[in-house]
């Protein structure tokens, strides 16, 4: 990992941090357009969608589309997030009889 000293200078060799300011506004603009709140136990997901967005924003809808069927044909039913719409609790979080 590269460091600046931005006492010194912009850019030192071809590092700089124009990359990762654009991504955390990005995610700024993200939690107040389309998310609306950040829950902080999904805080790395909404990180990596908006990773994945970064990395593929000049790659046209339809191609990305096909991309991320593929991908969860590929792939078996998450873990995290299998039961999340309907509630269900994780056998760790279960509250234990009193």
């Amino acid at each position: 990992m590269k460091r600046i000293n931005h006492e010194e200078g912009y850019s030192l060799d071809g590092a700089c941090t124009n990359w990762a300011e654009e991504f955390f506004s990005r995610m700024r603009r993200a939690e107040i357009g389309h998310h609306h709140h950040v829950a902080g136990n999904y805080l790395l997901r909404y990180a990596q969608e908006a990773s994945w967005r970064e990395d593929n924003r000049r790659v046209p809808n339809g191609d990305q589309v096909q991309r991320v069927s593929a991908l969860a044909m590929k792939h078996k039913p998450s873990v995290d997030f299998s039961g999340y719409w309907q509630r269900h609790i994780n056998e760790n979080e279960k509250a234990q009889p009193i």
